[in-house]
């Protein structure tokens, strides 16, 4: 089970809510969040209400200042718990939407599929085991986006337009 502390200002400070599964709108509890501590497991951050905008991914530690770290203007203003996971991962990715264009099965990290599989583009996929983050750069840089078991037909339908993912990861045990 995961734990996280949201403060209202930088630094600890002010009012305190203390989440332990997801919150799809903070402002009942707090004006705005931030800095946080994850005590235990491992939360997607949002910086709009109901999981959406700008995504980060937090595991246990400290973070006391949002606006420096992740260039969260606004706050945090909805979380996500994400369970562990302890068996396969596996995920199909295809170059289009609606599971068009060429495709491929991961069962590991990539942390480019233009060099590992000569796709310029992952527009739809379907993560049959595990939790992945996917990102819009190589290397696991730039923007990302928290993908849990389901289909996933359109990725601009989810207000992700414009985007496209370069590298995958597994969300491990290591949280």
């Amino acid at each position: 089970m995961g734990k996280i502390t949201f403060y209202e200002e930088k630094n600890f400070q002010g009012r305190s809510y203390e989440c332990m599964s997801d919150c799809s709108d903070m402002s009942s509890y707090l004006s705005r969040s931030q800095s946080c501590r994850v005590e235990s497991g491992c939360f997607m951050v949002y910086d709009r209400n109901s999981y959406m905008g700008n995504q980060f991914f937090m595991r246990r530690g400290e973070y006391s200042d949002f606006m420096n770290m992740m260039g969260m203007s606004n706050g945090i203003r909805s979380c996500r718990m994400i369970p562990m996971h302890r068996g396969q991962f596996r995920m199909k990715i295809h170059e289009r939407e609606n599971f068009g264009g060429q495709s491929h099965e991961m069962m590991e990290d990539c942390d480019n599929i233009m060099d590992r599989y000569r796709m310029s583009d992952c527009q739809s996929c379907n993560v049959m085991d595990g939790h992945w983050l996917m990102y819009e750069q190589p290397q696991f840089r730039g923007k990302m986006m928290y993908m849990r078991p389901g289909e996933y037909k359109s990725f601009r339908d989810m207000g992700m337009s414009g985007m496209k993912f370069m590298s995958m990861r597994r969300i491990m045990d290591m949280c």
